[in-house]
């Protein structure tokens, strides 16, 4: 018997030499020091503007807070919640808003919209009616490009049961590890998956005005200048078009991009097991619990797509179906139980951030910075409408580098463009949209959205590195601003919603 020796030589002492380069501030990155200097230099520019009379006091004071609570939200190690809040209360002691302002946005029926959807996920989930679809589908893919059209129309689906991106996300990780286990001697089908599912969670959540909250946001803040926001049914006939392209689209570049030809050609069969828990049927018919939840589930999208014609808010229509849910005796779970699921921090951040961006639109704050801003693409004639809708689409889809939070984004861009936009003969509705959708993008750092950092590789998660998303995100970035364009030129007008004021 051969036996093989090791020999350890102790690592030699890293030298650093004498001129590395120290941080420009005590405990501060190089770039995080050049991001502070940056903004104090336009904290300055905001305090020159009130003190000469081209900006209100509350204005100034609003955007003095929305600085430093960008650079928190890109720099500093602390929650975005604690940082939106935070944010909040300082506008409301300095004055920009009222404690009735900052109080009432969490009883918004934003958020009461949110709090129902999310106890009727729970409800489905609990059920294991979302187990069983993902199995019945699933199961009938044949070849790897079967598999990720069909992942991709049951995530299109998602998009109207389960509110934000990070809750689908949640939901759908199981399934994709399931996957990987069935596929774990295909490695470069499971990280062809691992793209699939984070960009068609975050591509098709346009489809539906709850698929992210900063589509509620962005309608709440349309509704506060205009007197006029986004119903669920209008939502959906403009972005379920562009979901349903968008995701497809995303999933066969991802599949072309990590597969080869042969990868693709071979056959595969998914077993319904691999998605099974324990105790778990997930073949035959659907069982009393599932088809009652199901229902509920069909009343509450249908009475949704509705509301124009019986007047119920979707508010109100949701918590009905969380009742109902959860009711004893009919429901499938109780509601302390449901009501456990909601992720209240990420209420209180919408909440925050809805504040946020109502203090920006009434403090004058969104109009001076709009000018600003914009200014110059009104001085372009009857091109400023067309130069100014792609400067939307292409800020808004590159805004993800410095706002990671989708609805932060919106927070901040919204007040902007619905503030400008009628300066340059644009339809504030549509220019909201428009910027709401392309900050669906996000695929650039696995730091860009939650979905894109769940499916990152990890202990226990065969997903993809850093290299693999910059080289997908440098291919599908130029396809998603040509088909955002072509949408906001020739479709949504097409589908109702005209660019012209």
């Amino acid at each position: 018997m051969s036996v093989t020796e090791f020999r350890t030589v102790a690592p030699r002492p890293r030298r650093v030499p004498p001129s590395s380069p120290r941080p420009a501030l005590p405990g501060l990155s190089r770039p995080a020091a050049a991001a502070a200097a940056v903004g104090t230099l336009l904290c300055a520019g905001i305090v020159a503007a009130a003190a000469f009379g081209d900006l209100e006091r509350d204005g100034a004071v609003t955007l003095v807070v929305f600085v430093a609570a960008i650079w928190m939200w890109v720099f500093a190690p602390l929650p975005d919640t604690y940082i939106a809040l935070g944010a909040a209360l300082v506008l409301v002691v300095a004055g920009p808003i009222d404690t009735d302002t900052f109080t009432g946005t969490l009883g918004d029926s934003v958020i009461w919209l949110l709090v129902g959807a999310f106890i009727i996920a729970a409800a489905v989930t609990a059920s294991g009616l979302s187990a069983r679809v993902a199995a019945r589908l699933l199961t009938l893919a044949r070849t790897p490009r079967q598999l990720v059209h069909l992942i991709t129309v049951a995530l299109l689906v998602t998009a109207f049961a389960i509110p934000a991106t990070s809750g689908r996300a949640a939901l759908a990780l199981p399934v994709f590890l399931a996957l990987a286990g069935v596929l774990r001697d295909r490695p470069r089908l499971v990280l062809a998956l691992a793209v699939v599912f984070p960009s068609v969670i975050l591509f098709s959540a346009v489809g539906s005005l709850l698929g992210a909250g900063a589509h509620l946001i962005a309608s709440e803040i349309v509704e506060a200048a205009t007197g006029d926001g986004f119903g669920f049914l209008q939502w959906m006939m403009l972005g379920l078009p562009l979901a349903v392209i968008w995701s497809h689209l995303a999933a066969e570049m991802a599949l072309a991009m990590f597969t080869d030809r042969a990868e693709r050609g071979r056959r595969l069969s998914v077993p319904a097991s691999a998605f099974a828990t324990a105790g778990e049927q997930l073949t035959g018919p659907l069982s009393a619990p599932q088809k009652r939840v199901l229902v509920v589930l069909a009343a509450v999208v249908t009475l949704w797509c509705s509301e124009p014609w019986h007047g119920i808010d979707p508010a109100v229509v949701a918590m009905l179906g969380a009742l109902v849910a959860t009711a004893p005796r009919f429901g499938v779970t109780t509601l302390p139980a449901a009501a456990k699921t909601i992720p209240w921090t990420l209420l209180l951040f919408l909440a925050a951030t809805l504040c946020l961006g109502i203090a920006v639109t009434t403090s004058g704050a969104s109009v001076w910075l709009a000018e600003l801003v914009f200014g110059p693409v009104g001085s372009l004639g009857s091109a400023s409408g067309v130069v100014f809708l792609v400067v939307v689409v292409v800020v808004s889809l590159l805004l993800h580098l410095m706002i990671q939070s989708r609805s932060a984004r919106s927070a901040v861009l919204v007040p902007i463009i619905v503030a400008t936009a009628p300066a340059v003969g644009v339809d504030p509705m549509a220019a909201a949209f428009i910027s709401t959708a392309a900050a669906g993008y996000c695929h650039t750092l696995t730091s860009s959205a939650k979905p894109v950092a769940m499916f990152a590789a990890a202990d226990g998660v065969p997903g993809y590195r850093p290299e693999h998303l910059l080289r997908y995100s440098a291919a599908i970035a130029p396809v998603s601003v040509a088909l955002l364009l072509a949408f906001t030129l020739w479709i949504w007008p097409f589908l109702g919603l005209p660019l012209s004021s």
